[in-house]
């Protein structure tokens, strides 16, 4: 079967309107976002918020009239239905900003949750949850992580029934994007003596339900907890939520998917997760890369560019080798999901291979452009310092490192035998032996015939 990465001359024409677009409208909108003050250096005040809430919008409006909104959805959600391959070309184009996602409607961790109400919810809340969400009119978070433990085997989070009601109980930590969120889709143990996969249950629970208390905002390496006035309220932008439940009723409506199928409804977000992420990940590569060329092009040292240093054309050199293979390693297995339409035991080998070199590939190639850059690459005045941060984010969103090159390495041997003889296969005396045999018959057969 053929490889085949090529577009239509149609979607092309909205790749380049993608580029110009985020070059001129979301670029410098992520730099103003960051800085949080007006041309005076003073923090915006409420109609200011409200300017810059309705100049997103409009941004959102013009890509929802280029057909572009919520592009990771498919044609059954409301979305165009693009396919792996060109989520993959466009995801590229957005990972070199952080606004990009918002101003296309494909943010992180709403994608997710967008894609777990899709394939686990009711009727009833698609209505409510997925339909505003696609809309832009809600946000969410995904809460399955606790302070103690990232691995599901040791959750404590626990929600029991009672009566019509189940009662949430517990902790979740580093729960992206909680403060800005609607709601939240918990993962909690509702069956703690049956095996692994059947022990917990995913719920929709509302931020502003009775018992859910945010406890603090996590923010990274950094980073601080910045806040703008809206109708004299502080909002906290971005971080990552530390939450507590404390006997939080919920419905029985609450319940997302059957109970005891939370572990295995969650594969459906993370690997899909995990896949744009990578994308994405070959946008923030692509820019350090850029940002390392010209300055390798503007700086000079001892009467040369750097450009001209071959240590300097070194590095240059790996971190073009290094992205090219990882981004074809992404568009192969973005090609794959299209080809098959499911994630495949082979799908899920790539997708944990292209997860474990994303977070190597962010470390090494941003890792050179920061030194590139000496003392301005390690200031606050350009974005290597929050880009250098997707590194140990690659490293442990959705599954460390380490747990993906397990699942990989067992993916890997299912497709081979050991030898059941005292040697390899692949001894040589055992080759030899059977080369011999082969090729006596062949010397006789041809040599009889001559």
């Amino acid at each position: 079967m053929a490889i085949d990465f090529s577009v239509d001359a149609e979607f092309q024409q909205q790749i380049d309107w993608v580029e110009e677009f985020v070059r001129q409208e979301v670029e410098p909108l992520d730099v103003f976002v960051r800085m949080g003050t007006d041309a005076n250096g003073q923090p915006l005040d409420r109609a200011g918020s409200r300017a810059l809430r309705g100049y997103i919008k409009s941004l959102q409006t013009r890509v929802q009239e280029q057909g572009l909104w919520g592009f990771h959805l498919g044609p059954e959600l409301g979305g165009p239905g693009l396919g792996q391959v060109k989520l993959c070309l466009l995801n590229e184009i957005l990972g070199r900003t952080r606004m990009g996602p918002t101003v296309f409607g494909c943010a992180a961790p709403d994608t997710g949750n967008m894609e777990l109400l899709a394939h686990n919810g009711t009727e009833a809340q698609k209505e409510k949850y997925l339909k505003p969400s696609m809309a832009g009119e809600l946000r969410s978070a995904y809460a399955m992580t606790e302070p103690h433990a990232g691995e599901p085997g040791e959750f404590r989070c626990n929600a029991v029934r009672e009566g019509d009601e189940w009662v949430l109980n517990g902790e979740k930590w580093f729960v992206s994007n909680a403060v800005a969120a609607d709601f939240l889709i918990v993962m909690a143990i509702t069956a703690p003596d049956k095996p692994l996969l059947e022990r917990a249950s995913m719920f929709i629970v509302e931020t502003n339900h009775p018992g859910v208390e945010i406890v603090r905002n996590i923010h990274t390496f950094g980073t601080s907890n910045t806040s703008m006035t809206d109708d004299n309220t502080q909002v906290r932008r971005g971080g990552h939520g530390y939450i507590r439940f404390t006997d939080v009723r919920l419905a029985s409506d609450a319940l997302l998917g059957k109970e005891g199928g939370g572990f295995v409804g969650s594969q459906t977000r993370l690997s899909g997760g995990r896949i744009h992420h990578a994308m994405r990940a070959v946008g923030v590569c692509t820019k350090a890369l850029d940002m390392a060329c010209e300055r390798a092009l503007s700086r000079r040292s001892k009467g040369e560019r750097l450009a001209d240093k071959q240590m300097v054309q070194a590095d240059l050199a790996d971190s073009y080798i290094q992205l090219k293979q990882f981004r074809l390693h992404v568009l192969y297995t973005a090609w794959l999901i299209d080809t098959t339409g499911a994630y495949t035991r082979e799908i899920r080998k790539e997708i944990a291979a292209v997860k474990i070199t994303a977070a190597k590939v962010n470390h090494d190639i941003i890792y050179r452009t920061i030194h590139l850059h000496g003392s301005l690459g390690m200031s606050n005045e350009t974005q290597l310092g929050d880009m250098w941060m997707s590194a140990p984010f690659m490293g442990v969103m959705d599954g460390s490192t380490e747990s993906h090159k397990e699942n990989l390495a067992k993916l890997m041997l299912r497709e081979y035998a050991p030898s059941e003889d005292l040697f390899p296969t692949y001894h040589l005396p055992k080759l030899q032996a059977a080369a011999q045999e082969k090729f006596n018959r062949v010397l006789e057969e041809f040599g009889a015939g001559g």
